[in-house]
């Protein structure tokens, strides 16, 4: 398996330009209820292409993207380069290089399954002033996903080796209260996509466990995904749902 922080260096572009952010109530639960305001400071672990630094720039925050993937990293750098409350550190969650007691709110999105989650843990602690938050964003499938995301997921088990491995780390729920404590909560807000071809192919090229160009199931996927889109589509479009999760808790107690 690729290393964590190896995995999404040749998906960039896909990623950046193919992945969905999160839903104007769930960025407004951080302002409610984690902390999140105008000169808040905010580390965003995992920050990858700047999804979520995007949008919690847009609230008034000065923004840390801690992100170890260079390619990620310098997309993110590029996207938000005229943004100056933004800052980008090439470093992981396990070791962000911030000084201590130097965060406001501590958020990482799609990311959580990658890190060392202790020593993730106990460096969140470090870098958070007392009174600080922490929030683990997803996009997830919804309850009810319907025809074409039950298929789309067939196709993926199909097809894609490391799929369920992943995907079941990434819904681990034991391990995220683990890591916010007994006071986590956890909001659900609707969330999706609207793709043409272009954008589906794109979208599922993103994620890590996709087979790349070369690899013996690229090809037999995209078939399958071809087949589905015109199945489900309407008007050369499909859309794509999420439920947007937000496990959240104050980590480091008040003073």
């Amino acid at each position: 398996m690729i290393r964590p922080t190896e995995r999404f260096s040749s998906r960039v572009e896909s990623y950046r330009r193919y992945r969905p952010g999160y839903p104007p109530a769930a960025i407004e639960l951080l302002a409610t209820h984690c902390g999140l305001n105008s000169g808040a400071v905010v580390a965003d672990v995992g920050s990858g292409t700047g999804i979520l630094s995007e949008q919690l720039l847009a609230r008034g925050a000065r923004v840390i993207g801690i992100e170890p993937n260079d390619a990620m990293r310098a997309a993110a750098e590029s996207q938000l380069a005229a943004e100056p409350r933004f800052r980008s550190v090439a470093a992981t969650a396990e070791a962000t290089t911030l000084p201590q007691e130097s965060v406001d709110l501590w958020v990482a999105a799609q990311a959580f399954h990658w890190f060392d989650a202790p020593r993730a843990h106990a460096e969140a602690l470090r870098v958070l002033r007392a009174g600080g938050f922490a929030a683990l964003l997803w996009n997830e499938r919804p309850p009810e996903p319907g025809g074409f995301l039950m298929e789309y997921e067939a196709l993926l088990q199909r097809h894609a080796a490391e799929y369920t491995t992943i995907a079941a780390r990434r819904v681990d729920e034991a391990s995220m209260r683990e890591f916010l404590g007994a006071t986590m909560q956890i909001a659900r807000f609707p969330n999706q996509q609207t793709l043409d071809y272009a954008g589906l192919e794109g979208r599922l090229l993103s994620s890590s466990y996709a087979p790349a160009a070369g690899h013996p199931e690229h090809e037999p996927m995209l078939a399958g995904l071809r087949a589905l889109f015109a199945r489900y589509s309407q008007a050369g479009e499909i859309v794509f749902p999420y439920e947007t999760r937000v496990y959240y808790a104050q980590l480091k107690p008040g003073a």
